[in-house]
C-alpha cells in the first residue's frame, strides 16, 4: 500500500457519501423545481448578469429552463443508486453548473460549494459497491479504495469552513457584532428567545462563537475523541442558523456532508445496515487487489486543485480598499453571511447629442432579486449599465416639439450604499459614464472611498 494521501483504505465512507450527497442533490432539485424558483429567477428575468467571461451563457426559453431541473433530478437519483454513475455525475454537474452560470444574481456559496462537489464525485469510484452498477458490472466491486478519494472530500469541506473562520476575522464581526446585531432585531417577535436575541451580548456570542467554530470544527471532527462532540456542535450550529436566517438548505448540506469525517467502522456500520434492510445480497472479493500507483496527472492535478482552493478565496489581497464595500475577490471565498447592504441606485440615459435626460425605473428591467443584488455590487451596476445602452441606443423619443433619436447614449448612475448599519455613502458618483468604463478584473478605481 502507498502512503500517505495515496495508501489503500475502506470504501466505505465514499459509498455512503455518494448516498448521502446523491440524496441532498434529488431534494434540492425537486425543491426548487416546487417551490418556484426556476419560474422566478429563471424564465421571468428580462435579462441576465453574467459572470465575467461566460457572457455567452444564455438560458433556455420559456418552460425549456425546466428541462435542466429535470435533468438533474433524474441524475441526482442515479448517483445516490450509483446508476451509470460517472455519467449521472458528469451530467449532474454540467447541468447544475450551467444553471449556476446564468445569473450572478442568484449566486450562493453552498451552490458554489455543490459544483465543486459534484466535480470532484466524478473523479472517484463511489460505485463500487452498494450500486446498481456494482450489480451490473461485478468486476469493479472493491472493497477498499485510494485515500485520497475520501481526502479530497474532506479536504473541500475543511475549505468552506477555516475560510469561513478566517473571513470572520474582521473589525466588524468581532467589534461590532455586525452584521448579526442587525439581523437578530428582526426576530423579535419570537416566543421565548425573542427578547434574549435583542440583546447586544447575544450578538457578541453568536458573532465569536461562528468565528471559533469555523476556524477550528474541522480539526475536532478530525479527532476521534472530539469528534462525537464536534459533530452534536455541528448539528446546533446549522440549525439555528437554518432557523434564525434564510440561507436555504446550506446547513442542512453541511450537516450531512461532515459525516465523510467520521471512521471506517462507522460508515461500515451503516452500510452493513443498508445492506441487511435492502437484502443486498452481492459478495464483495475475498482478495484485495493493490491499488496501483497513481499516474503522474492524478497527483499534479490534485495539487492544482487544491492551490486554486486556497489561492482563490484570498485573491482579496490583490485589491486595495474594503473588501466588503468594493467586492472585488468577494464571491468564491466562502464569506458567508458576513456584511448587510442596502443600495439606492438611480440611472440616467442620456443623448449625448442634446443632453436629453432620461431617468430609469429599475423594475422596468429587472426582478426584485436582481435589483437588490445589483444595487449594491459594482460588476453588476456596470452590467446594467451596458444592459441600459444596448436598450437605448437608436430608440426614438418624441414630444410635442421635437423627436430624438438615441445614438450611442450614456449612461449614469447615482448609487447610495448602507454597509453593515453605518448611515448611507455615496457609492458610485453621477460624474461617470458607465457605459465607458472597462468590464474586467482589474481594480474599480470608480468606485468611491468607503467612509468607516
Amino acid at each position: 500500500m502507498k502512503a500517505g494521501f495515496f495508501k489503500q483504505t475502506a470504501i466505505a465512507p465514499l459509498i455512503m457519501f455518494r448516498i448521502i450527497f446523491g440524496a441532498m442533490l434529488l431534494f434540492s432539485s425537486l425543491r426548487f423545481i416546487m417551490k418556484g424558483w426556476v419560474e422566478t429567477q429563471y424564465i421571468e428575468p428580462q435579462f441576465f448578469f453574467g459572470y465575467l467571461g461566460f457572457e455567452w451563457v444564455k438560458p433556455l426559453q420559456g418552460n425549456l429552463m425546466y428541462i435542466p431541473f429535470v435533468i438533474m433530478a433524474i441524475a441526482a437519483l442515479f448517483i445516490m443508486l450509483g446508476l451509470f454513475y460517472r455519467v449521472s455525475t458528469f451530467i449532474f454537474f454540467v447541468c447544475f453548473t450551467y444553471v449556476e452560470l446564468l445569473d450572478k444574481s442568484n449566486y450562493l456559496n453552498h451552490y458554489y460549494f455543490i459544483s465543486l462537489m459534484s466535480f470532484l464525485m466524478m473523479l472517484v469510484p463511489a460505485h463500487r459497491d452498494f450500486s446498481i452498477d456494482a450489480k451490473l458490472f461485478p468486476k469493479i466491486r472493491t472493497k477498499e479504495t485510494a485515500s485520497w478519494h475520501i481526502g479530497i472530500l474532506k479536504f473541500q469541506l475543511a475549505v468552506v469552513y477555516i475560510f469561513a473562520g478566517l473571513a470572520k476575522l474582521n473589525a466588524d464581526w468581532f467589534f461590532e457584532a455586525q452584521p448579526l446585531r442587525t439581523w437578530l432585531q428582526a426576530h423579535h417577535n419570537l416566543p421565548l428567545v425573542g427578547g434574549l436575541l435583542q440583546e447586544e451580548i447575544t450578538a457578541y456570542f453568536f458573532s465569536w462563537f461562528g468565528c471559533i467554530y469555523d476556524l477550528f470544527i474541522v480539526f475536532f471532527l478530525m479527532y476521534k475523541r472530539t469528534r462525537p462532540f464536534a459533530y452534536v456542535a455541528v448539528i446546533v450550529f446549522h440549525i439555528v442558523t437554518w432557523l434564525l436566517f434564510p440561507i436555504g438548505v446550506f446547513p442542512w448540506v453541511m450537516i450531512f456532508s461532515t459525516t465523510i469525517f467520521f471512521g471506517v467502522k462507522f460508515h461500515q456500520q451503516l452500510l452493513n445496515g443498508l445492506k441487511k434492510l435492502f437484502k443486498w445480497t452481492e459478495k464483495l472479493p475475498e482478495t484485495i487487489k493493490s491499488i496501483p500507483s497513481p499516474k503522474p496527472f492524478v497527483k499534479y492535478g490534485i495539487i492544482l486543485f487544491s492551490a486554486i482552493q486556497i489561492l482563490v478565496p484570498m485573491r482579496f489581497l490583490a485589491y486595495p480598499g474594503d473588501l466588503f464595500w468594493n467586492e472585488e475577490g468577494f464571491r468564491f471565498s466562502w464569506r458567508v453571511m458576513l456584511m448587510h447592504k442596502e443600495g439606492h441606485a438611480t440611472f440616467y440615459v442620456t443623448d449625448k447629442a442634446s443632453g436629453r435626460t432620461i431617468e430609469i425605473n429599475n423594475t422596468d428591467y429587472l426582478t426584485v432579486r436582481q435589483e437588490d443584488q445589483m444595487m449594491t455590487q459594482p460588476d453588476m451596476i456596470l452590467q446594467f449599465a451596458k444592459i441600459l445602452k444596448k436598450e437605448f441606443d437608436g430608440k426614438t423619443f418624441s414630444n410635442s416639439e421635437q423627436s430624438i433619436t438615441l445614438r450611442d447614449p450614456a449612461v449614469h448612475a447615482e448609487v447610495f450604499v448602507s454597509l453593515n448599519g453605518r448611515p448611507s455613502q455615496l457609492f458610485i458618483d453621477k460624474k461617470h459614464d458607465l457605459t465607458e468604463l472597462p468590464y474586467n478584473l482589474k481594480h474599480r478605481n470608480w468606485i468611491e472611498t468607503f467612509e468607516k
